[in-house]
């Protein structure tokens, strides 16, 4: 967080310094709700979820966001109860249910490997199965949670970005005030000062890309895609990163292949792209009937 502050600062003085709101307490509020949704406790949890499961594991449940995201935007109406009556509703719905059922599927269901577990054998796990199974289910609790949080973000940003529609700036706030937030729940966690040293090179290299890429860059072009396409919507692209975490996980780190990993990653990903095609034929309705008003309009004048 305090590396994508200190990148942030320079790009958002040089492209955003004449258009920048006037900072308000109120601002700053939303700021520091958006550092608590988006990155402190978000990452707080899917960190954790991630430590006692797999990347693939927590990518394919970031294929719920999708879902809770909805659900939330029907909640606080920002989605239209009516519009799922349409036929483009009901494939949003559908595509919604299937995504949360492969998801859970992937949860808990893990299956036999079909993996070379020779070739894997180091990282297959050396406990028992109980406790494996234990950890496997409170790693994907976390995970839900970390999404949960992120979902709320999604929505939380659309109507920050229109308040404070400069990107950059408002990624570095949000940055600032996430890594005091961070800095708290360390303390909370581990106060001994020898696990607050860094000497590891590969480990230093990941937190410099974590906050260039990770939560600088990203973070600015999602709330870019929010504020154009909307919180649902940005949220359905999100469990793409399901494809190159999964061959990631099993090419690079050797982790061991599930065939409840790969039926339920295919489940979330169909689910994916009906809802984008329910999307899609919604985009295309809104547009039909603007073209028709417009159409009456003109004729009547």
């Amino acid at each position: 967080m305090a590396i994508s502050s200190f990148i942030l600062v320079p790009i958002a003085y040089f492209l955003e310094r004449k258009i920048i709101p006037k900072i308000t307490f109120r601002l700053m509020v939303d700021h520091f709700i958006s550092g608590l949704l988006g990155a402190s406790l978000m990452q707080f949890f899917y960190l954790l979820g991630l430590s006692y499961t797999s990347a693939t594991v927590a990518c394919a449940l970031v294929s719920l966001m999708p879902a809770i995201t909805f659900a939330f935007a029907l909640i606080l109406r920002t989605e239209k109860i009516k519009d799922l009556k349409t036929q483009a509703g009901m494939i949003k719905v559908m595509g919604t249910l299937i995504c949360i059922s492969g998801a859970l599927f992937l949860t808990f269901y893990k299956g036999p490997h079909i993996s070379n577990s020779h070739s894997h054998l180091e990282a297959l796990p050396h406990n028992n199965s109980d406790h494996n199974t234990k950890n496997w289910l409170l790693g994907c609790l976390y995970l839900v949670i970390g999404i949960v949080l992120l979902s709320l973000w999604i929505l939380f940003q659309g109507t920050l970005s229109i308040k404070y529609p400069c990107k950059f700036s408002s990624t570095c706030l949000m940055s600032i005030f996430a890594a005091f937030q961070c800095a708290l729940l360390s303390l909370y966690k581990s106060r001994d000062l020898k696990h607050w040293i860094i000497d590891d090179g590969f480990v230093i290299g990941v937190i410099i890309y974590a906050g260039v890429i990770g939560q600088a860059m990203s973070t600015v072009a999602a709330t870019w895609g929010i504020n154009r396409l909307g919180a649902v919507f940005a949220s359905a692209i999100m469990p793409v990163s399901l494809i190159s975490a999964t061959l990631f996980d099993f090419l690079i780190l050797h982790t061991p292949l599930y065939l409840g990993s790969v039926i339920g990653s295919v489940g979330t990903i169909i689910g994916l792209y009906v809802f984008l095609w329910g999307k899609n034929k919604e985009t295309e309705a809104d547009i039909t009937t603007l073209s028709s008003r417009m159409n009456n309009e003109d004729q009547r004048v």
